[in-house]
């Protein structure tokens, strides 16, 4: 008779690594201008004032459509999200829900926001809407709500979507890092 497989992690490794592992954001590309500008900023890994003045710059300015300007707070949530300000990100990325309800992108990283706030029930609902509605880069998403189980302690189906986001892309270390971390034994 098979026996269920147990995932287990090791007791020093099983610990939230949080932002320290660094939960993924995704950002969604938009039009021209000044959106674009905040679009390419946030793909290029920024975090900085300016970058985040040049996307206040496009919403408070520019002529967008629903999806640019629901975009655009999603790419100004994410550079606050890479300095950890969550309740300051939390408020754009509800801007961008309520915008663009079903924009998917916003749902990944607000639930990010709440991963990094250690809201994790919170972070669950939302990226599991975000699987739901589709997301650019499932991968993250997948990583995210990793995150997410561990904060629950539910390692095992934490284990499983780090697997996911590596199978999806097997060229993101990150993945591979955080699964480093846990055993698999069968019993």
């Amino acid at each position: 008779m098979l026996k269920t497989p147990h995932i287990l992690a090791l007791a020093a490794g099983c610990a939230m690594l949080g932002w320290a592992s660094g939960a993924q954001a995704a950002v969604t590309v938009l039009g021209g201008g000044m959106a674009r500008q905040c679009s390419e900023a946030a793909l290029g890994g920024a975090s900085d004032a300016k970058s985040e003045d040049i996307c206040t710059m496009a919403l408070d300015s520019e002529l967008l459509s629903l999806r640019d300007r629901a975009g655009t707070y999603v790419n100004r949530g994410v550079l606050k999200l890479r300095r950890k300000e969550f309740a300051s990100a939390q408020w754009d990325f509800n801007r961008a829900v309520e915008t663009k309800p079903d924009l998917g992108e916003a749902y990944v990283n607000r639930g990010a926001s709440h991963v990094g706030s250690k809201r994790y029930a919170e972070g669950l609902a939302d990226i599991n809407k975000a699987l739901e509605l589709g997301v650019e880069e499932p991968e993250k998403a997948y990583f995210n709500r990793a995150l997410a189980y561990e904060g629950l302690d539910n390692l095992r189906a934490a284990y499983f979507d780090f697997r996911k986001a590596q199978e999806l892309r097997p060229e993101w270390d990150q993945p591979g890092k955080e699964l480093a971390r846990y055993t698999v034994e069968r019993r």
